[in-house]
């Protein structure tokens, strides 16, 4: 147990002190963390962490498991088995200081409509127990993050969704806490407003812990710093968005247009490069569009070019696929096994 003069200390120090403790290098650990809900195995034995400096994006189907995780991450769930400790708190034994080191916005953000915005973040303060002293500041902050000028004497049951969401957002910061667990952050955000979470996730990334869950592929791949996939509650994935893209038939493959008198026979000089599994070309008025699909290995795209300009082929344009994330995602949630495993 902590001793009574951490215990007196704000959730910042709390998570600071925490940081600063050699020994401990995520913030976020789980250990074969599950949750049933009598025959469904919502999650179903995860083990994953996250580091401070990092946006982990938690993807997966609908069902999947992602906000029974982040439930049971932020106390509101107990687990039915396994371990995860937050800021090296363990999220059963120690679940009121889980909470007082983080932030969280949940998928269906309670906030009381009759209340005016500007009262409403005074009052997450208070049972925030932020000092007197501290509290205009920290709601003047959090009102310019997330865009809130225009509404603080508006009652939250006027606002639009996208406004209840900032709303949302607004009370998962106001006490600066070090982790950030958001599901679905941009939900109900206009294309701007989505854009400006966008550059307030980045910009608190730098200091802070985020998990973030989302269905917005390409909100992933402007934000998240590495990838957690779940499906049928187990993790069937987990790299940078670069790694899981060469799981893709896409990844590595070139594409060119080629124009000279051989273009039309270039395919088989192609066939014979160290690496090749395939070359399809095919005339489009004027040039040759070649696509040439790597094995991997000794593959080299200098040899490719080589063997054009060996044919005596002029290379109008030239491009390499870097695979696509939807690709990923559909192959790996659609032929997962109840094992877990793609």
């Amino acid at each position: 147990m902590w001793s009574k003069s951490i215990q007196s200390q704000s959730p910042c120090q709390l998570a600071t002190a925490v940081l600063l403790n050699p020994i401990m290098t995520e913030l976020i650990q789980t250990h074969n963390l599950g949750r049933h809900f009598g025959d469904i195995k919502a999650v179903d034995g995860i083990s994953f962490g996250a580091g401070r400096g990092e946006v982990l994006g938690f993807l997966g189907p609908n069902g999947a498991g992602k906000s029974t995780t982040m439930k049971l991450l932020t106390g509101f769930l107990s687990p039915s088995f396994g371990t995860a400790t937050v800021a090296g708190f363990d999220i059963v034994e120690q679940s009121r200081d889980v909470r007082r080191c983080l932030g969280y916005l949940p998928e269906n953000a309670p906030l009381y409509g009759e209340m005016e915005v500007a009262a409403f973040l005074k009052f997450v303060c208070e049972i925030r127990k932020i000092e007197a002293s501290r509290r205009k500041a920290a709601i003047d902050t959090v009102i310019e993050r997330a865009g809130l000028s225009g509404v603080l004497h508006q009652k939250i049951e006027t606002l639009s969704k996208g406004y209840r969401r900032r709303v949302g957002l607004a009370q998962a910061l106001v006490h600066d806490p070090e982790i950030l667990i958001l599901d679905e952050p941009t939900d109900g955000l206009d294309p701007n407003q989505k854009h400006d979470v966008r550059e307030l996730i980045l910009a608190l990334a730098k200091d802070k812990c985020i998990l973030l869950s989302t269905h917005i592929l390409e909100e992933v791949e402007e934000v998240c710093s590495r990838i957690v996939i779940i499906s049928r509650g187990k993790i069937v994935a987990d790299g940078t968005a670069d790694e899981l893209r060469t799981r893709t038939a896409s990844h590595g493959v070139v594409k060119m247009r080629l124009s000279g008198a051989q273009a039309d026979s270039v395919d088989r000089e192609l066939s014979e490069v160290p690496g090749v599994k395939e070359v399809a070309a095919q005339r489009v008025g004027d040039e040759v569009a070649v696509l040439v699909t790597p094995t991997g290995g000794d593959f080299s795209v200098h040899n490719l070019v080589e063997a054009v300009i060996s044919k005596q082929c002029r290379i109008r344009d030239l491009s390499v696929e870097r695979g696509h994330l939807d690709e990923v995602f559909r192959a790996i949630t659609e032929t997962v096994d109840f094992s877990g495993r793609p």
